[in-house]
C-alpha cells in the first residue's frame, strides 16, 4: 500500500519516492512493528488465555496462569503490517494467510480448555504445511517453469520433481512448526532464536539472493522478488522483538502456539524460497537439536519401542536446568551463542564452497 502510495505521491513530492525504497520500507515496518507490539500487546492480556501448565515440562507451575497466546496479537500485527508496507504478490499474499492461519491453529488450543491432542495439532500441522509446499512449489519456478535447488560443493542448481520438492517441503515446514514450538520452553529462548534466524534470513535475501550481481558471483540463483521476503522478514522480526520486550525473564506474558507454530512456519517458508534447504540447519539447527531430537525420541518409543538417549531429558533446554543447573538466562544465552556460531560457519560455508 506504502509502495504504491508512494509511486503517486511523488508526481507532486519527489522525496516521496522514498516509500519506494525497500531500505526505507525495511526500516519503518521493523520499528512500527516493534513499538507497535509493544504499545498494544499489554492491553491484550485481560483477552487472551492463561496458560494451563505444560505436562512434562519443568517450568510448568512457573508458566501455570499466565496470559498466553499472544502470537495471536502480533502474527496479526505482523499481517496487518505486511499489508501496508509490502507490495505483496500473490505468493507473498498466499503465505501471508497460511502464517495467520497457522498462528489461528494454535490459538484455539491455547484457548481450548484441554489441549486439543498431538494427532489433531500434527494433522492440522501436515495439512498447512502441504498447502505452503504446493503455493511454493508453483510459486517460485523459474523462467522455464522447473524448480531447483542449490547446494554447496555443486556449482550449478539441480532440478528438482514437483513430488520430490513437495515432499521436502512438507517435512521441513512440519519440522520446522514443531521443533519451533517445542523450544518454547524458557522465557525469551524460542523468540530469540527465531528472531536471529529472520534477521540472517532477512539479511541473505536482501543482500545476496535479491541482488543480481552478488548472487551471479556467488554462483546461486537470483530471486526477483528477495526484496520482498527480506521486507517480510523484517516486519516478523519487529513485531517478535516487541513481544520478546514482555517476554524477558521474568516474562509476563508467553506467546503459546499461537506464536510459536506461526513462527516455525515462517523460518521453513523463508529456507524453501532460499532454494537451500540445507539453510534450515544455518537458521535453526539448535531448534532442531533442542526440540527435534525429543520429537525423534518419543516416535521411536511409541512406534517402534526403541528407546534412545535415557538418560538425556528433552526439550534439551529442561536437561541443563535440571541436569546442569542453567538458569533461564545461562540457557537463553549459551543456546543464542551456539546458534550464531553455527549460522556464521554455515552461511559462510554454503555461499563460498560452490
Amino acid at each position: 500500500m506504502i509502495f504504491y502510495l508512494g509511486s503517486y505521491l511523488q508526481r507532486f513530492f519527489g522525496p516521496a519516492r522514498l516509500l519506494q525504497s525497500y531500505t526505507v520500507l525495511i526500516a519503518l515496518a521493523l520499528y512500527t512493528g516493534f513499538f507497535l507490539t509493544r504499545k498494544l500487546l499489554p492491553k491484550f492480556y485481560d483477552m487472551l488465555p492463561h496458560d494451563r501448565g505444560r505436562e512434562f515440562t519443568l517450568t510448568a507451575e512457573a508458566a501455570k496462569g499466565k496470559p498466553t497466546g499472544a502470537g495471536a496479537v502480533f502474527i496479526t500485527i505482523y499481517a496487518i503490517l505486511c499489508v501496508i508496507f509490502v507490495p505483496l504478490g500473490k505468493l507473498q499474499a498466499g503465505i501471508l494467510i497460511l502464517t495467520w492461519l497457522t498462528m489461528l491453529t494454535g490459538f484455539l488450543d491455547d484457548r481450548s480448555v484441554t489441549s486439543w491432542g498431538e494427532y489433531r495439532k500434527g494433522a492440522l500441522d501436515l495439512i498447512l504445511s502441504i498447502a505452503a509446499a504446493v503455493l511454493l512449489y508453483y510459486g517460485t519456478k523459474s523462467a522455464d517453469g522447473k524448480s531447483y535447488f542449490w547446494f554447496p560443493f555443486v556449482t550449478h542448481p539441480i532440478n528438482i520433481h514437483p513430488a520430490v520438492y513437495i515432499l521436502i517441503g512438507t517435512i521441513l515446514l512440519w519440522a520446522s512448526i514443531n521443533t519451533t514450538n517445542c523450544t518454547d520452553g524458557v522465557d525469551g529462548l524460542s523468540g530469540t532464536l527465531v528472531l536471529l534466524a529472520l534477521l540472517t534470513m532477512g539479511i541473505i535475501f536482501y543482500f545476496i539472493l535479491g541482488h543480481k550481481d552478488i548472487a551471479a558471483y556467488l554462483l546461486v540463483p537470483h530471486i526477483a522478488g528477495g526484496a520482498k521476503w527480506a521486507l517480510m522478514a523484517f516486519t516478523l522480526s519487529g513485531v517478535l522483538m516487541g513481544y520478546l520486550w514482555y517476554n524477558a525473564y521474568p516474562s509476563s506474558v508467553l506467546m503459546g502456539d499461537a506464536g510459536s507454530r506461526a513462527l516455525g512456519f515462517a523460518i521453513g517458508v523463508g529456507v524453501l524460497v532460499c532454494g537451500n534447504p540445507l539453510m534450515i540447519l544455518a537458521t535453526s539447527s539448535i531448534m532442531l537439536l533442542n526440540g527435534g531430537m525429543g520429537l525423534f525420541k518419543i516416535a521411536l518409543l511409541r512406534f517402534f519401542k526403541i528407546r534412545i538417549f535415557s538418560c538425556i531429558r528433552f526439550p534439551l533446554h529442561d536437561h541443563m536446568r535440571k541436569n546442569r543447573g542453567w538458569s533461564p538466562t545461562q540457557v537463553l544465552l549459551k543456546f543464542l551463542i551456539m546458534q550464531m556460531l553455527i549460522t556464521v560457519a554455515l552461511v559462510g560455508l554454503f555461499f563460498k564452497v560452490r
